[in-house]
């Protein structure tokens, strides 16, 4: 066992926060969703028109913007994409496309435009989970949040979604979302 005898107060508190808070990403396992029903097949529950209702969420849980958005998803050549179109209560408007290429058994790599690099993304049961990096801007700087993406498919229609920012290790917020396919 480690001794924190020789640490101030103030950085005994630190290393307990980076511990607990590091150990705590990414605890789950997508697996563990493998014998839930209805099974997320995205060429199927991402095709055609979808909307998106949601909210943001700082470091403390406090709503602090929610957003419509309409996804219009079609696959081609067992390539998916998925154009997003935010609008968000304070009028800003965003576009993302997301294109899904399998990359194996259940697993996908995810770009757009402002993802940096790929994220996987892997699909058991009921579940899809993603893993990527975001680029946003941020008081007039941009800076790179990794994103634990959750999805879970509740029915034929609608999939709830909810996303875990980091900065550094650190959860700055989060989003919750329904799906709903039309």
């Amino acid at each position: 066992m480690i001794s924190l005898a020789p640490f101030k107060h103030w950085q005994k508190i630190l290393l307990l926060y980076f511990a607990t808070t590091l150990g705590a990403c990414s605890a789950t396992d997508v697996r563990q969703y493998s014998d839930n029903i209805p099974a997320f097949a995205p060429q199927e529950f991402f095709n055609g028109h979808l909307t998106a209702h949601g909210v943001l969420k700082n470091r403390r849980g406090e709503v602090t913007r929610y957003f419509t958005a309409t996804i219009d998803a079609s696959w081609s050549n067992n390539v998916g994409t998925l154009a997003e179109r935010f609008v968000f209560n304070d009028g800003e408007v965003q576009f993302r496309t997301w294109t899904l290429t399998p990359s194996g058994q259940n697993t996908y790599q995810a770009t757009a435009g402002d993802v940096i690099g790929a994220g996987k993304a892997q699909i058991s049961g009921n579940a899809m989970q993603v893993d990527y990096v975001l680029e946003i801007d941020y008081r007039d700087k941009k800076i790179n949040l990794n994103v634990e993406d959750w999805m879970w498919r509740v029915d034929e229609n609608t999939v709830i979604n909810h996303s875990i920012l980091r900065k550094w290790g650190f959860r700055v917020g989060s989003i919750q979302i329904a799906i709903v396919k039309h």
